[in-house]
């Protein structure tokens, strides 16, 4: 009997193997190029196709399995996949499962999971900072939780549901009821949504969000430059909002594209979006990648993508040692991504784990910030990665401009990994 679970269920089994309280293989049944852009860690390739016929000694002899294996069949949308467990079934595999809606639903687990933060003094309000992880692309969000008290900013409303606290939401991806949940457990209410800049590798939920909730969206008010052609709150240069006794500052970090920002949370955390990571720093050509317009949706135009490229990497040096490096050593980093491989693989991160670094981490540990400008410009833009995919009908979709006519085709769009960091070798640059 083939079992079949959704793909939650498919990460907490992941999570128990890695653990070594199971044992199983993942077969992923898609086409090869498929499987070698994007898959699940430790999957074993095997091509099928339903309807045609299955040789099990074939498939016997391409991955060394046999009846005495479990086996979880993987594919693009959960359909093959299932034909596919069902021809093991028949072959006298005993112990199969199917994942419901294969990569698809695979590219929409979460985990939620807390930053460690600095001692705070007896007296300061509470404050809690909620990561908010999807798994198969690395994308990070953020929920930031206060005290009760909105203080004197009156622009961000105190909660009037009778939370005992007050959050706001930061870098949403589309699956905004990940963020309703996690300010739920803390018995917080949102009173602001914020993304970090217009992003290229994610479709943001930040503005659907702010509109269901009834609540502000910022965006930095450098997006104004990049056309956005929906409203948004423009948040300035060292503007504060006040989050339930908590200062969050935006700090203007552009390089990675230019409305980037970064916001202080209090003197304990700085949430970097794609400026900073734990081992890296951002990709710079992306929003120039399309030409003059700065937005990524042109064609490339006679080198404007390597020009526009290297005056960011200048942008991003500045915002770094003038800014980010700037911050105390013990300030908790909170970046915008992990880096997920091609294979699925994470490094040294542990999905489910926070993923952090501190200021004074970051100055010591990543080689490229030991540079000079003109060095660090050089390394920046040596080679360029593999961009995300289909990253300018994304940029354009969360400037405004564009929108995936359905849950479908919005699908389709982000998936894959993100590739928004420079890599943090001499080699290349790589992700968002």
């Amino acid at each position: 009997m083939v079992e079949t679970i959704s793909a939650d269920e498919f990460r907490d089994r992941i999570d128990e193997r890695r653990r070594g309280e199971r044992s199983f293989v993942i077969v992923d049944t898609r086409p090869e190029e498929s499987f070698a852009g994007w898959r699940v860690a430790d999957a074993v390739h095997y091509f099928y196709k339903p309807f045609h016929e299955f040789d099990v000694d074939d498939f016997e002899r391409e991955t060394g399995l046999s009846p005495d294996d479990t086996v979880i069949t993987l594919c693009a949308k959960g359909k093959a996949s299932d034909d596919f467990a069902a021809e093991l079934d028949a072959a006298g595999y005993d112990d199969v499962t199917v994942v419901a809606d294969g990569m698809r639903g695979w590219s929409a687990v979460y985990d939620r999971t807390e930053v460690p933060l600095p001692d705070a003094p007896a007296d300061a309000p509470p404050l809690d900072v909620v990561q908010v992880q999807r798994r198969a692309k690395g994308c990070l969000g953020y929920l930031v939780v206060g005290g009760r008290e909105a203080g004197t900013a009156d622009h961000v409303p105190a909660a009037s549901d009778g939370s005992d606290r007050v959050a706001v939401a930061i870098d949403v991806s589309r699956h905004g009821d990940e963020w309703v949940e996690a300010a739920a457990e803390y018995d917080a209410s949102i009173a602001a949504v914020l993304d970090t800049h217009v992003h290229a590798d994610h479709l943001s939920g930040g503005r659907a969000l702010a509109d269901d909730l009834g609540v502000p969206y910022y965006l930095p008010a450098a997006a104004a430059e990049r056309d956005v052609a929906y409203s948004f709150e423009p948040i300035e240069r060292n503007e504060t909002l006040d989050v339930g006794g908590i200062d969050l500052k935006a700090l203007a970090t552009p390089g990675h594209t230019d409305d980037g920002a970064s916001y202080l949370v209090g003197d304990a955390a700085v949430l970097t979006g794609d400026t900073l990571f734990t081992d890296s720093v951002g990709r710079t050509e992306l929003q120039f990648s399309g030409g003059g317009d700065g937005n990524g949706d042109d064609g490339e135009v006679d080198g404007a993508a390597d020009e526009g490229a290297a005056g960011a990497a200048r942008r991003l040096y500045d915002s770094l040692h003038g800014t980010l490096l700037a911050e105390p050593d013990g300030v908790v980093v909170c970046p915008g991504h992990f880096a997920v491989a091609n294979d699925g693989t994470t490094g040294d991160v542990v999905p489910g784990e926070p993923v952090f670094a501190t200021v004074g981490d970051a100055r010591r540990e990543i080689d490229v910030l030991d540079l000079d400008a003109a060095d660090f410009v050089e390394r920046i833009t040596r080679t360029l990665p593999e961009k995300p995919p289909n990253y300018e009908s994304v940029i354009a979709a969360n400037r405004g401009v564009e929108s995936p006519p359905d849950e479908t085709a919005a699908i389709e769009l982000e998936l894959g990994p993100n590739r928004c960091a420079a890599e943090p070798d001499a080699g290349s640059a790589a992700d968002d």
